[in-house]
């Protein structure tokens, strides 16, 4: 209606006044309800050919959407690796939360009696340690006793063998023989204890250790299933909607807990879907207005930071069936990421809350170029000029918004 009026006031306007002035044709006389749609047919249609061009350059070049909204990512609250039955809830319907908090904790009676298993075996393995040391002082013992037992037969062994190389027959060679095989028992005994000395010395320095290391692991393992149970806050937020209560069961997959919703969610920026149209438009830099339900009569200057490069509507997943290209009943739009040219621009918007969103094309710099031919800058201060009319729009939206919610929408 306001592009309408604007161009009647160039087309209409002047046709009357030329009917009027230069014809002297008069409203009522020559000029009825019957004739103007013959005598003013060149201004009515000028002004409907103009408003149409008019319309399509400032929705074309200045796109606008109603799909706009803040939206914001919810973190899940639930168990990771264990489920179970709650024992313990520490926070209500809805309360915030700080990274780490206690939010509830499930029936870790298993949990316990894993770890405390694992702390009985790390202690069996230390006590057990303690013995192969004493073990090694032991073989240490036996070694020193096996070295004198052979010391003193081969002692006895020179000196009889001395006596039978001084006085042959004096000592029976039997004798001689019998020590001998004494002194060879004696060094197979040193041997047997210094193995055994060696085997508990590898058994303190390598195996036990080993164990121990094992033991430990699967304490730290039993450790770590057992902090599952206490389910904590892994951002600062707010937990909202939080019914779980004592006794109910919680499964990972299934039932999750609630949900978290993280400090500065969906204060940041803003989502919008433009029409596919608009893709050769819309550029990252664009300046753009929003005003938003939450925040009635205030427009918010914003800027268009990332353009997807994809139309959500065309994703598939592959599957058992081909591909039916009639299933995209709607057609998708191109998604804007938006935020705020000034700091705290979105206070007072409530996350989640739609959002009416205008674009504004800006062709200045190629308007100071030198080289851009006058008729080509001509245009374009055109297009740009007429952004002021979106804006305008934008304004009369934001002032009919309350009403249009509270009062035709018939709730």
């Amino acid at each position: 209606m306001f592009e309408l009026m604007f161009c009647s006031l160039l087309t209409i306007v002047p046709d009357y006044l030329y009917r009027r002035y230069v014809q002297g044709k008069r409203f009522g006389k020559e000029i009825t309800f019957f004739s103007v749609w013959y005598e003013l047919r060149w201004g009515i249609t000028g002004c409907l050919m103009l408003t149409v061009s008019l319309i399509t350059m400032i929705f074309y070049f200045h796109p606008s959407t109603d799909s706009a909204t803040l939206y914001f990512r919810t973190v899940p609250v639930m168990p990771v690796g264990v489920a179970g039955r709650v024992a313990e809830v520490n926070v209500g319907f809805s309360a915030a939360v700080k990274k780490g908090d206690v939010l509830f904790r499930l029936d870790s009676a298993k949990q316990e009696a894993a770890v405390e298993t694992a702390k009985r075996k790390v202690a069996e393995i230390e006590a057990s340690m303690s013995s192969a040391q004493a073990d090694v002082v032991k073989a240490e013992a036996q070694i020193g006793e096996a070295q004198a037992n052979l010391q003193q037969a081969q002692d006895e062994l020179d000196v009889k063998s001395e006596l039978q190389r001084r006085n042959p027959g004096i000592v029976p060679q039997r004798d001689i023989e019998k020590l001998q095989v004494l002194v060879d028992q004696r060094k197979a005994g040193v041997d047997a204890a210094t193995a055994v000395k060696q085997s508990a010395a590898l058994r303190v320095s390598t195996l036990l250790p080993a164990e121990k290391a094992s033991a430990e692991a699967a304490l730290a393992e039993a450790q770590v299933v057992l902090d599952q149970t206490i389910i904590r806050a892994g951002v600062d937020g707010r937990v909202e909607q939080f019914l779980l209560r004592v006794g109910d069961v919680v499964n990972q997959l299934l039932r999750p807990a609630g949900v978290l919703i993280p400090d500065g969610a969906g204060r940041a920026g803003l989502q919008a879907g433009f029409g596919q149209i608009e893709a050769g438009v819309m550029k990252e830099g664009m300046v753009a207005e929003a005003t938003c339900i939450s925040r009635p009569w205030v427009i918010i200057p914003m800027v268009v930071t990332t353009v997807q490069d994809y139309i959500a509507a065309g994703q598939f997943q592959g599957g058992q069936q081909l591909l039916e290209a009639q299933t995209t009943v709607k057609p998708g739009t191109i998604l804007a990421f938006l935020e705020p040219l000034h700091k705290g621009g979105l206070e007072g918007v409530t996350p989640g809350s739609s959002c009416i969103v205008n674009a504004y094309t800006s062709n200045h710099e190629e308007i100071s170029k030198t080289d851009t031919p006058t008729s080509r800058k001509i245009a374009l201060h055109v297009v740009d000029g007429v952004g002021l009319v979106h804006a305008m729009l934008l304004r009369i939206q934001a002032l009919l918004l309350p009403i249009k919610t509270l009062v035709l929408s018939g709730h």
